[in-house]
């Protein structure tokens, strides 16, 4: 199953998408992860890449295209992944439809997550990163934890400068002029299904679940 994952910066994507990916038994494409690990290599890419997130602005196209192709193509993907972070664009969305054609990936499904910018800010500034294997989490995941759940660092965790509250309103002006006109792209070329995003994560995973089942 071919899943892209869309949604606002912190509205749960990257939640869902792990959730998914052990259930559905297909890999999390996070183009966030591959960059953010590209950045703690210090590569000439990541280190660019680390530099632009930090400001709240958008990776160019030319290095996210080259990103995901190179993924896509991998023997991994080929029964299916959960693409989360990409398309953000409509030149990137328009990108990709033919990276699928190339690629003869057929029967794609759009998540497309809702929340309000209110929540959303509250939901990034309350979750944390772990300084020693890069993990994010929500305050939900780690509540009275002091260790990383993923790596046991002890006392590991701290908030990243890209969900600092200026950093986030900045993302998500980004996100409404930039990003959401690919959702009207996708509604006149693809499947799409509305979930609330402002569930438990619990209802989240079972209202996509059940929409993927009539897909």
């Amino acid at each position: 199953m071919f899943i892209i994952l869309f949604g606002a910066p912190g509205v749960g994507k990257g939640t869902q998408a792990k959730i998914l990916s052990d259930r559905l038994g297909i890999p999390h494409i996070s183009t966030g992860d591959i960059l953010r690990e590209a950045a703690a290599n210090k590569t000439e890419l990541g280190l660019k890449a680390k530099a632009i997130m930090n400001a709240g602005e958008l990776v160019s196209d030319e290095i996210m295209v080259g990103i995901i192709k190179d993924t896509l193509s991998q023997d991994r993907c080929k029964n299916g992944f959960i693409l989360d972070g990409f398309p953000r664009t409509l030149a990137q969305a328009e990108v990709l439809d033919k990276m699928f054609t190339e690629l003869k990936i057929n029967n794609i499904n759009v998540l497309a997550l809702s929340a309000e910018d209110d929540e959303i800010i509250k939901r990034l500034t309350n979750r944390r990163a772990c300084k020693e294997c890069n993990q994010i989490f929500t305050s939900q995941e780690i509540e009275g934890l002091t260790n990383c759940p993923r790596c046991n660092a002890e006392n590991s965790f701290y908030l990243r400068k890209d969900d600092n509250e200026d950093v986030i309103r900045r993302r998500l002006a980004i996100f409404h002029s930039s990003t959401k006109p690919v959702l009207d792209y996708f509604i006149n070329k693809r499947k799409v299904f509305i979930i609330n995003g402002l569930q438990h994560i619990d209802e989240v995973t079972e209202d996509i679940v059940e929409k993927l089942k009539v897909s």
